[in-house]
């Protein structure tokens, strides 16, 4: 009994630090965010003067600065914002699709070159992504789809690292579903839209979030592509803010802080599937 007391003890205050150590954490990445925000309450020339300060002065301080995005440069800001929105569902929405038909297919079923398949796949992850700019600019250029909103997403249609991760997951899958499926008289892509594709809810969940957090603070590649400035992402736009002539600090701030806000709304909503698709496999039994 001694021995049981001195170990719920030992839970507790290791449970107890545990905690403390990610409160820490959490306050230590809220930070950089917190200067954002009060920044963007301010006037542009307090900031020249004072830098990033967490200083709140009820004089000065107004959401002013959030409307001047309405008439920044006739509101281009918002075209930024829906070029963005645009390209990220794009390049989510037929990633997860094609990633998770190719991952399914690498682990659940048997044919010649799976294996060779799969190392391409490993090969092409380790790429760095600046070595296939010339190449990828160039077959842009051939194809006609330079500053359109599908030559931003082409690189990124099936990414090799979601395949990598479908793969993993559908490998802790048994594959005793599918043979119950074609049992029930379905095909394999029955099989697939109709068992696997709720089984996999995790896995596009976590998937879902890194895909979109990839494409919305994308620069270089959609850097190179558009050309429009009604069509430059967030990122391109938030850079063109900062000049040798000026710098519309007014508009940088509030701006960087309205950029944040769909990420968090995407993470919170599929914060559930995306904790569970990562954690997958890490408990047997």
């Amino acid at each position: 009994m001694a021995s049981n007391r001195i170990e719920g003890k030992k839970r507790a205050v290791l449970s107890i630090l545990a905690t403390a150590l990610m409160v820490l954490f959490a306050i230590f990445a809220m930070v950089p965010f917190a200067f954002m925000f009060m920044s963007s309450l301010k006037p542009g020339a307090e900031m020249m003067r004072y830098g990033l300060t967490l200083k709140f002065d009820p004089g000065i301080s107004s959401f002013q600065n959030y409307t001047a995005l309405n008439t920044y440069r006739d509101g281009v800001y918002w075209h930024w914002y829906k070029s963005s929105a645009i390209i990220m569902v794009m390049q989510t929405a037929i990633g997860l699709f094609f990633s998770s038909l190719v991952g399914y297919g690498l682990a659940m079923y048997q044919f010649k070159g799976r294996n060779l398949v799969f190392s391409l796949v490993l090969i092409v992850m380790m790429l760095p992504f600046e070595i296939l700019l010339l190449p990828m600019y160039q077959l842009m250029i051939s194809m006609k789809l330079m500053n359109t909103y599908f030559g931003a997403v082409v690189p990124y249609l099936v990414p090799p690292f979601m395949i990598f991760f479908f793969r993993q997951y559908c490998l802790g899958i048994p594959k005793e579903l599918m043979e119950a499926g074609r049992i029930d008289g379905c095909t394999d892509y029955g099989i697939f839209w109709r068992i696997m594709v709720p089984i996999l809810i995790p896995a596009f969940g976590a998937m879902t979030i890194l895909s979109c957090m990839n494409s919305w603070n994308n620069l270089l590649w959609p850097l190179i592509v558009m050309q429009d400035e009604k069509k430059f992402t967030i990122p391109i736009g938030m850079g063109t803010t900062i000049t040798p002539y000026g710098n519309a600090y007014d508009v940088l701030m509030p701006g960087a802080v309205m950029a944040v806000v769909p990420i968090i709304v995407i993470y919170l909503f599929a914060q559930k599937t995306f904790i569970a698709g990562l954690t997958a496999g890490s408990v047997k039994g």
